[in-house]
């Protein structure tokens, strides 16, 4: 039963219909104006058409027609043995679309796919179009292991290393590596990306604490390098993380900007020293060259005075005496006195200043 609210309610005037009404008695004869909420004198005729009050009534109610919640105002479902078909065909078509893309799997070229069933790694699947069964049975996780995957430390910037003689360098270094074993890739550590940084970090501090400042800055980098992605493959595989170091690139290894003008001045005595080292050197091995020639040249005189002793040292006496009297004054002595041999070379030397002086003294006249 519905209870209206008061202002919906007929009035109760509207109900009643007293004899002495406005309207008279109806049918009493009396020529009075009929009541028009009486039986009509034919009686009636039929179901009277419902009043607009009564349309709004019922949508109030929510009946038919209504806008409410009833049985009228929502979508009708079928019933019995088309709605039982409708839903088995749903149903088919919604497991067949699951079962397309749960079972089909498309591996590519340079991927690998580890299945698991229930959780458990159960193999591998190659390059292709493969079928397994559906989720959430198998489960299958496509790796690339081709990609060359690049870390670059630090993230930005660079970072201060310790060197094994106590300095500090400001580092900045480049790390490839590559998915080599999946399996071990997806199941053995639980973040590869993360435990390969760490890995790396670690390996390059090891080394550079091993390293002095001049190696580190200088020559040695191609050593650091090679030592580093080796250490790192060592613990990689002891952790059996599946991964294949490619290489390690240092990309700054320099000193700190407070101390960059000292370190300038360093390597400028040092690239000095070295090149004092070159000349003397080059210097030592001219004159071991020389050395060896002149000793060369004594072994060729030495075979010629075996074969002619007496000969060869008077042209040997001769050449000694050509080269000293070349340089000296010399007097020939002959019987029964001593005559001087005037140098003509020494001659000209004490004539030369004679010759100059002369205009010097007409000038001071």
């Amino acid at each position: 039963m519905t209870i209206l609210p008061p202002w919906l309610r007929r009035p109760s005037i509207l109900m009643n219909n007293p004899s002495n009404g406005p309207w008279g008695g109806g049918d009493d004869g009396d020529g009075g104006p009929r009541n028009p909420w009486a039986v009509p004198p034919g009686g009636r005729k039929g179901a009277p058409k419902p009043t607009a009050l009564d349309e709004f009534l019922k949508k109030a109610r929510g009946g038919p027609g209504g806008g409410g919640g009833g049985a009228g105002g929502g979508p009708q479902f079928p019933i019995g043995a088309n709605a039982r078909n409708l839903w088995l065909i749903g149903v088919a078509i919604v497991a067949a679309v699951w079962l397309i893309f749960t079972s089909f799997h498309q591996i590519g070229p340079q991927q690998r796919g580890v299945v698991t069933f229930l959780g458990r790694y159960s193999g591998m699947l190659e390059p292709g179009f493969r079928l397994t069964l559906p989720a959430p049975l198998v489960a299958v996780q496509k790796v690339d292991v081709e990609a060359v995957r690049v870390d670059e430390f630090p993230r930005d910037g660079s970072e201060s290393v310790l060197t094994g003689d106590q300095n500090i360098i400001d580092l900045a270094y480049t790390v490839r590596w590559r998915v080599d074993n999946p399996r071990q890739f997806v199941f053995e550590i639980k973040d590869p990306t993360e435990t390969v940084r760490a890995t790396a970090e670690s390996a390059m501090r090891a080394v550079l604490a091993t390293t002095t400042l001049n190696q580190a800055i200088g020559a040695g980098r191609t050593d650091i390098e090679a030592r580093v992605a080796t250490m790192m493959q060592q613990i990689l595989n002891d952790y059996e993380a599946g991964v294949r170091v490619q290489g390690v690139s240092i990309r700054q290894a320099a000193a700190p900007a407070s101390l960059i003008d000292d370190f300038n001045a360093v390597t400028a005595a040092q690239q000095e020293a070295v090149a004092n080292l070159n000349n003397a050197r080059s210097y030592s091995q001219q004159v071991i060259a020389r050395a060896q020639g002149e000793a060369a040249a004594f072994d060729k005189v030495y075979e010629q005075y075996r074969l002619a002793p007496e000969v060869t040292r008077r042209r040997m006496y001769y050449e000694t005496m050509e080269a000293v009297l070349a340089k000296t004054d010399k007097t020939i002595v002959e019987t029964p006195g001593v005559a001087p041999l005037l140098p003509l070379d020494r001659a000209r030397k004490l004539e030369e200043p004679a010759v100059d002086s002369a205009p010097a003294q007409g000038a001071a006249r």
